[in-house]
């Protein structure tokens, strides 16, 4: 992969993907001891940063592949940008989703026009499933990280961090992205490493699903010894992709692993102090920022909230006990 795919990723999202800003909060900057921005993804059509590598993946298929459609695996919100990409472009979908995903992504899903189909992250093996599906049908397989054009999408994230850092005169910064399969994380990294080489991205893992961090430290890819037990679920995977691992690995600092605890205290000062619906898993670069500034260097720290779809009572908890 190299910048220019990420420049023409840009040019294909333009007029479709929302422009994120870059928000800061004076109490957010006092608890973490240095300046935060933070870029709501959540605010981003169908609540992720999904839709950027969703549109721009779909929007380079062959009339045939989009009439006979396209299937992808998530647990939510790479789903939810596929159904709503999909759908823009004519195509049907098919997202083979775990049943224990949050009810609201399951239903969105289904609401942008895709077919659900459930299964059990923890007996059943999601790429196989995947893959029986895709070839029964025809059907184009997305991949929700180890694909190029999806990190290619996921990069115009850090083409506008890039400029938006430059407007806020900040040359050095370390950025936080939430991380699961390493699709955003290295597709960041990638834009960065051209348009603003003084920002050093650094993944951010849940507490026992930091197969990245541990693969960074290794040199190989690890894998996590379990598939569910966190309330993160955007951002568990299996392990780092094949094709993301290796620009991680060129271009990312050291990982950064929050327990879930610290996830919900940030999606509560997240909305507290900047209004935002921050989902868990999103939340965690900002609780990296806020309750691990040892691990961090610089005065100044770039978050990515990656997405705003949880579910009530998850985002209810963390108010009440919280905010």
């Amino acid at each position: 992969m190299n910048i220019n795919e990420i420049r023409n990723a840009a040019q294909r999202c333009a007029g479709h993907v929302r422009r994120t800003p870059l928000l800061s909060s004076p109490f957010l900057d006092e608890i973490a001891g240095r300046r935060i921005f933070v870029k709501p993804e959540c605010l981003q059509h169908t609540g992720s940063f999904k839709y950027r590598g969703a549109h721009n993946a779909i929007s380079q298929l062959t009339a045939d592949q989009r009439e006979m459609g396209v299937i992808a695996f998530s647990s939510g919100n790479h789903a939810q940008g596929i159904a709503l990409a999909a759908r823009q472009n004519g195509a049907p979908s098919v997202i083979v989703m775990p049943s224990d995903a949050p009810r609201m992504k399951i239903d969105n899903t289904r609401a942008l026009g895709a077919e659900v189909v459930l299964y059990d992250r923890t007996n059943e093996d999601r790429d196989a499933i995947g893959a029986q599906i895709a070839e029964e049908r025809e059907l184009t397989l997305i991949k929700p990280f180890d694909n190029e054009a999806v990190i290619a999408g996921q990069g115009t994230v850090g083409l506008e961090v890039a400029n938006q850092v430059r407007e806020e005169c900040i040359s050095n910064a370390q950025v936080l992205v939430p991380c699961g399969g390493g699709g955003l994380t290295s597709g960041i990294a990638l834009a960065l490493e051209h348009e603003a080489p003084g920002m050093k991205v650094r993944p951010v893992e849940p507490a026992g699903f930091d197969d990245v961090t541990r693969s960074l430290i290794s040199g190989q890819i690890e894998e996590n010894a379990q598939r569910a037990g966190s309330i993160c679920d955007a951002i568990i995977t299996p392990s780092p992709g094949e094709i993301t691992f290796p620009i991680m690995k060129r271009l990312c600092g050291p990982g950064i692993v929050v327990p879930d605890e610290n996830c919900l205290r940030a999606m509560a000062q997240g909305f507290t102090r900047l209004k935002l619906v921050i989902e868990p898993g999103a939340a965690i670069a900002l609780a990296a920022a806020l309750f691990h500034p040892d691990q961090i260097e610089g005065d100044a720290v770039i978050v990515v909230a990656t997405g705003g779809n949880v579910d009530a009572p998850v985002f209810a908890d963390a108010l009440n006990r919280f905010a």
